[in-house]
């Protein structure tokens, strides 16, 4: 995968990319979990939900600095 994308003629890191669909994911995830209200076996749900998405997007970056 490139290092930058073109975007209407304009660089951008792959890294700008990946936040975004980590981002979306999480809201996902986020949805799915309160849905099934399993936030109240969290202790700290804004925690969790922030760790989730620093979980999601390093999951998705460093295969792409390997």
């Amino acid at each position: 995968m490139p290092r930058e994308i073109a975007l209407h003629g304009l660089y951008m890191p792959t890294l700008t990319l990946l936040f975004v669909v980590a981002a979306v994911l999480c809201w996902c995830l986020d949805r799915l979990l309160a849905g099934a209200n399993l936030y109240r076996l969290v202790w700290h749900p804004a925690l969790f939900r922030v760790c989730l998405f620093a979980c999601l997007f390093a999951g998705m970056a460093l295969p792409l600095y390997r």
